[in-house]
């Protein structure tokens, strides 16, 4: 449980999101019963709007196995901003809670919305965020979509908030979980694609350049191509220079926006 913030004492509301809170205030009875509402009131809305291709079709796409209610994942998006607002008002800590809560269930649409309400909050990260982070990846991350919605854009705005934090990613490379792997290269995608962070991308992709799982490979490959936009040439040098022992897999990620040209070179052996 949360400590207890002998500050709020007494005061009657919970803290807004941005503001400070550092003790980590535990939340009143009513603020834990309107959680629990809010989170009835998403899994209600999910059963309802279960589609019953698309849930088929999950259990079809992820060959790892999944758990979903079978929900469209535009409707997922909209019920996932729609409960935000309900409970912006609550402070980072709390919210996490719910995040965690979600993340919990191991349902794929209530981790999509967790991992929007975590991002939601990136005005609001400190430092002291990333070690809840890596542990949502450690215990509740286990397939490619989880991996991606969460660390495209939580983790992705965390490390462009703490750039300091890309020598964690580095850890994330040698880690025995193929999620943790991933993450530390799909975790720059979206920096990656501004053209951010260039040298860590090519350190990320030099320490799982071997790496066989195909999933990882294919994260390092996304990391390239998002990379390549803004700089083209840089990322084809790298594809040449490593094209003998880097796996085809994530070389055809890497090169794919590519002229034609550039693309045939980079496929010689």
């Amino acid at each position: 449980m949360l400590q207890e913030d002998p500050s709020m004492a007494g005061k009657g509301r919970s803290k807004g999101i941005g503001e400070q809170n550092k003790g980590g205030a535990e939340p009143t009875e009513s603020c834990e019963a309107e959680q629990s509402g809010v989170l009835c009131s998403v899994r209600e809305e999910l059963e309802r709007n279960i589609d019953l291709p698309t849930r088929d079709g999950a259990h079809r796409f992820f060959k790892e196995g999944v758990k979903v209610h079978g929900v469209k994942t535009a409707v997922v998006h909209v019920l996932a901003k729609k409960y935000f607002k309900e409970i912006k008002h609550l402070g980072k800590e709390e919210v996490f809670v719910l995040c965690e809560d979600l993340y919990r269930s191991d349902y794929l649409e209530e981790a999509s919305i967790a991992s929007v309400w975590s991002h939601e909050l990136r005005k609001a990260y400190e430092k002291s965020d990333f070690k809840r982070f890596e542990g949502w990846i450690e215990r509740y991350i286990n397939n490619w979509a989880k991996c991606d919605v969460f660390c495209n854009h939580t983790v992705g705005s965390f490390i462009e908030q703490f750039p300091e934090f890309t020598e964690k990613l580095r850890l994330w490379t040698k880690s025995d979980n193929r999620w943790m792997r991933r993450a530390a290269a799909v975790s720059l995608i979206l920096p990656a694609r501004r053209g951010e962070f260039l040298d860590v991308v090519f350190v990320i992709a030099d320490l799982l350049l071997e790496d066989d799982d195909n999933l990882v490979q294919k994260g390092c490959g996304w990391m390239l191509k998002e990379a390549s936009r803004m700089h083209r040439k840089e990322v084809f040098d790298y594809v040449v220079r490593n094209r003998s022992v880097m796996p085809r897999t994530a070389l055809r990620y890497a090169i794919e926006k590519m002229p034609d040209s550039m693309r045939k070179e980079a496929m010689k052996k």
